[in-house]
């Protein structure tokens, strides 16, 4: 008896996405196949949009596991973007097959049914479930003998100390699925807010909480016997003294040791410098973060002296600065390109190889990877190759920059990249006015990790015996954290939750807090010097504003460092934020109800950020999720 299917083949609706090329298709079920048949009559143009037709089958096919796609282009072989296949079966059953990848040239592509991992594996392969064996799916006999859509991609060596990263020569030979489309527009919104205050302390201070390196402060209950500062010093106007406000938990630390001995940089012939600063901070009665001290060096002595708010304009402007300078070189190498592009090009590759794109994981990662294999391609050879941006008019630049990195990657910890563990380990569960903690943690929390996988993960042996999930980890572990500090492999339902909400957060809202507000603080250069060409001053009551133009970097340098943060804050037209999943690759109903929910909450914390903000002189707007980008994609 034959059997008719109603196929519908839905094409992104963007550029360029559509084909001229004939396609074919046949429908593989559990009681066999149909003809592969070609789509339409004539010549059928794929527009954007959906199309659907007729495919008549000898006999049932049963339950239908996966399709097999082919385009045929007889002289011009163009490239098509298919969304997706829906097949309706005549008892009127609904099969979805995600796709949401680039079909390029005259090739077989097939595309497995998209409910996920489990329902298809026990209806494939039941005695698997009894034997506690999630790998048997993947190996059922039915599939064994077909191709998996996995990507080539594979890992280089950039330098050594760092994390591996794709290996391309050139932009043409990346996937096009991580590649830009062919057209982008600009734009840009600016504030002079920065330049109207950088100076003042209290501005200082706030962005050690809110600017664009909120990672370098912490509790101090103790200090450094490296940064002698009299524990009997009255703070300001206050009377208050520094060792009973420590003991109340109002003083903070940050110290820049990482930087300490990093060979510097020469540009345009003259030798730039670098400090290695410590700076100390009061919360004062007001919930402003006030420094009060600042040592440029690591080590103390006599040239060495520890500036304070009450010596001369300049000297305090001018130690200020260096630590500004200082930060500036931290964020850009450690805290933005090792700790979101880096990473994100890692998990990105990784998954790839390993996850096939029906795995939960790879359904809620993959939208969280548009477009940071081409942007990482554009840094290494634009901004850290030998002819870089940051490489030749950074004081870190040159060797400096893979010394900078090496320690960064040493020092990284896995609890430093989940922002609850890492507020907790820094002290800072309870500072005022704090909004990239409060907003990062609300977006942590309202993340949809656990929900999802806990639907497709019942019992943690399925964790344990899902061999594509443990290659992922392991990979990331080897390439990425070059076997450190991370877990090697996942035994429970939650260290999995943990990790892929880490992996969430770090390629959309960790990345924004760090990027988004480059130019804001850093357009205007004296706020965010990327060097300094005067060497540390070894004393006081030199500094005047004669010397502190001249330590300033040069025009050249300024000139391309702003452009430089200019282009990190592009808004580009075909940008998509953390709420918009335009890609359906969640096929059941539960995981698609919780996307939902994931965008009502993403909403909900919008609106709230939206009424604080109203409130404030400066407002926080990093981490709204409205404009928080999906992944690392500038």
């Amino acid at each position: 008896m034959k059997a008719e299917y109603q196929v519908t083949v839905y094409t992104q609706d963007m550029a360029y996405a559509g084909t001229k090329d004939d396609v074919y298709i046949t429908l593989v079920g559990k009681r066999g196949s149909s003809q592969h048949g070609k789509l339409g009559r004539n010549k059928f143009f794929f527009h954007r949009g959906d199309s659907t037709f007729t495919v008549t089958c000898s006999a049932d096919l049963g339950e239908l596991l996966l399709i097999h796609l082919e385009k045929r282009g007889l002289v011009i072989k163009d490239s098509w973007l298919p969304a997706k296949v829906e097949v309706r079966s005549s008892n009127g059953k609904l099969y979805v097959f995600p796709i949401y990848h680039w079909l390029k040239g005259n090739k077989k592509h097939f595309f497995r049914e998209g409910a996920g991992l489990f329902l298809s594996h026990v209806l494939c392969c039941p005695h698997a479930v009894l034997q506690n064996d999630l790998t048997c799916f993947w190996n059922c006999s039915q599939l064994a003998d077909l191709p998996l859509l996995f990507c080539l991609l594979r890992w280089a060596v950039y330098k050594e100390g760092i994390p591996l990263c794709m290996k391309a020569n050139t932009l043409m030979s990346l996937p096009l699925d991580d590649r830009y489309p062919f057209t982008r527009d600009l734009e840009l919104v600016l504030s002079d807010y920065v330049m109207k205050h950088w100076r003042e302390d209290a501005f200082f201070g706030y962005q050690f909480l809110n600017g664009v390196n909120p990672m370098m402060i912490r509790r101090c209950k103790t200090l450094p016997s490296k940064f002698p500062v009299p524990s009997n010093m009255i703070l300001g106007k206050s009377w208050l003294i520094l060792r009973t406000e420590m003991k109340k938990g109002n003083i903070y630390l940050s110290d820049y040791n990482i930087l300490d001995g990093v060979e510097t940089n020469t540009i345009n012939g003259r030798k730039q410098f670098l400090a290695a600063p410590l700076v100390l901070f009061h919360k004062n009665e007001y919930n402003e973060m006030m420094p009060i001290a600042i040592q440029l060096k690591q080590k103390p002595g006599k040239d060495n002296p520890i500036f304070f708010p009450t010596d001369s304009e300049y000297d305090w402007l001018l130690a200020k600065t260096y630590v500004k300078s200082a930060d500036f070189n931290l964020h850009e190498l450690n805290y933005h390109l090792l700790r979101t592009h880096l990473l994100a090009e890692v998990f990105a590759v990784s998954l790839q190889r390993n996850l096939p794109r029906v795995h939960p994981v790879y359904k809620l990662l993959i939208r969280h990877t548009r477009y940071t294999l081409q942007i990482n391609f554009l840094a290494r050879n634009l901004l850290i190759s030998k002819i870089g941006i940051l490489t030749l008019y950074t004081a870190s630049g040159g060797k400096g920059i893979l010394t900078l990195l090496d320690r960064s990657v040493s020092s990284m910890t896995y609890r430093s990249l989940c922002i609850p563990d890492d507020i907790a380990d820094r002290g800072l569960e309870d500072v005022p006015n704090f909004y990239y903690r409060d907003d990062g943690l609300k977006l942590w929390n309202i993340m949809f990790v656990h929900d999802i996988l806990s639907f497709y993960y019942k019992y943690d042996w399925m964790v344990q015996n899902d061999a594509e999930l443990q290659n992922w980890i392991q990979e990331i572990f080897e390439n990425g954290f070059l076997r450190r500090r991370i877990p090697q492999k996942f035994t429970t339902v939650a260290e999995l939750v943990k990790f892929v909400t880490m992996v969430m957060f770090t390629c959309s809202a960790q990345h924004a807090a760090v990027n988004t507000g480059q130019y804001d603080f850093y357009g205007w250069m004296p706020n965010g010097p990327s060097t300094m060409q005067e060497p540390p001053p070894t004393q006081k009551g030199k500094a005047d504003e004669a010397s502190f133009l001249s330590t300033l970097p040069d025009v050249e340098t300024t000139v391309l460092i702003m452009a430089t943060v200019w282009l990190s804050n592009m808004q580009t037209s075909d940008r998509r934020y953390l709420h918009e999943f335009v890609e359906e690759h969640f096929t059941e109903d539960f995981p698609r109800y919780k996307v939902t929910v994931f965008q009502r909450e993403l909403k909900k914390l919008s609106k709230e950020i939206y009424k604080r903000n109203r409130d404030l002189e400066l407002p926080y707007t990093y981490l709204d999720p409205k404009l928080v980008e999906n992944s690392v994609a500038i």
